[in-house]
């Protein structure tokens, strides 16, 4: 059998149109990289005894302009952040138009997302492998909801960032964590199935684990988030896959451009949510700092230990949890390497922009938002911080690989 792995633009980070065949060996790890980290990965086919694929051609240099320009996310979310903090008037203009703004963009997302899926193949792929599927998509809704609850009640946090917490722990894996498994060298077409299947699951699961666990806080209406999450998700992404299959010409004419206008939209939508809680978080602070007599490390313990702090902690703690559970559980369940590599950094990773759309449409509060809004920036730090660790990081499979193929010689 043989897996043919195209990378096209997807949602995050720079993307292309390459194909890479990997074709399994006795005693070796198959999962390949090129050097260059700056690809999407995207299930384009998986069939039984296929061996040949079309090589697609080297693309232009603008293309992979773009490529490179989408790849900078996390310092848009950052960049856009600090402008947010020191000026948050600059984004009046799409928060005065919300949350109708806030949907769009993130149905445009998702309908990006949907123009590089072929759903056979994923359907291939899912009846090729359906234990490693399965156990992703329950670990990354029992392990995330789970601990933003526990997190939640630990830190004491108000009952509007209780729900934002949980709110977002239910979310399903965001599509950065595709690109994050690549750069990891993890199992990127189980990193790219998981993604599609918690995606599609969000219409029930989402809101009916917030119900659950944030319904004893404020009230919580589980239809409604249903079906918002079924407009701005799931229906951009089945509409995207079939403009896919049926306008193939056009898609190949947008393609290029959509990875950077999904990064520009998702940094916009998260920095735009920040800024509407800066006001507040920004009276903290000056309380904090009032005290003349207090010193510089008084000062900031003061601020770190207001509502900007515990938010921070908290969102740190839930994505840190997700992805040491999601990999601890993995390995006790004795998948391969690569799978857990993949398991453990789609369970930390959650698609906040989604969290920022249902927090902005279904609750009154706009702090509801804000741990959606921040995990934009953690999230995306802290997975490619690993993902670059685990890259440079020799696994158990590769030594033994490697010992193997010495013996052979």
């Amino acid at each position: 059998m043989s897996l043919a792995l195209g990378l096209s633009p997807f949602l995050s980070p720079p993307q292309s149109h390459l194909k890479f065949t990997f074709k399994p060996q006795p005693s070796r790890s198959t999962i390949s990289s090129p050097s260059k980290l700056c690809y999407l990965p995207i299930v384009k086919s998986v069939r039984e005894n296929s061996e040949q694929f079309p090589v697609a051609p080297l693309k232009p240099r603008w293309e992979n302009m773009l490529s490179t320009a989408a790849s900078f996310y996390p310092l848009y979310v950052t960049v856009g952040g600090a402008v947010a903090c020191l000026k948050p008037s600059a984004f009046a203009w799409f928060v005065k138009r919300g949350p109708a703004s806030y949907s769009l963009s993130l149905g445009l997302i998702m309908l990006a997302m949907g123009l590089t899926l072929e759903l056979k193949d994923l359907l291939n792929l899912f009846i090729q492998r359906p234990l490693s599927i399965l156990f992703g998509c329950v670990a990354q809704y029992t392990i995330m909801p789970t601990f933003g609850m526990v997190i939640s009640k630990t830190l004491g946090l108000s009952p509007s960032l209780s729900v934002g917490l949980i709110l977002l722990a239910c979310c399903p894996g965001g599509a950065a964590s595709n690109v994050v498994t690549f750069i990891a060298r993890g199992d990127v077409p189980l990193s790219t199935v998981l993604t599609v299947c918690t995606t599609l699951g969000a219409v029930i699961l989402t809101p009916l684990l917030t119900m659950i666990l944030a319904g004893t806080y404020v009230p919580v209406d589980a239809f409604g988030l249903s079906i918002s999450t079924l407009q701005v998700v799931v229906a951009p992404v089945l509409l995207g896959s079939y403009i896919q299959s049926s306008f193939p010409f056009v898609v190949k004419i947008v393609t290029p451009f959509a990875p950077l206008f999904a990064v520009l939209a998702s940094s916009l939508l998260a920095c735009s949510v920040f800024s509407e809680n800066v006001v507040r978080l920004k009276s903290s602070m000056v309380n904090a700092s009032l005290a003349s007599d207090a010193s510089l490390i008084d000062r900031l313990h003061s601020i770190f230990s207001g509502e900007l702090g515990v938010v921070i902690l908290s969102v740190l703690l839930l994505h840190f949890v997700g992805f040491f559970v999601g990999y601890l559980s993995a390995a006790i369940f004795r998948f391969r390497e690569p799978e857990r590599r993949a398991i453990s950094i789609e369970v930390g990773m959650q698609n906040s922009s989604l969290g920022v759309v249902l927090a902005t449409s279904h609750f009154t509060s706009s702090m509801v938002a804000l741990p959606a809004a921040m995990s934009a920036v953690i999230m995306n730090i802290m997975g490619s911080s690993l993902g670059f660790f685990w890259r440079h990081f020799k696994s158990t499979d590769a030594i033994t690989s490697d010992q193997d193929l010495g013996d052979e010689k």
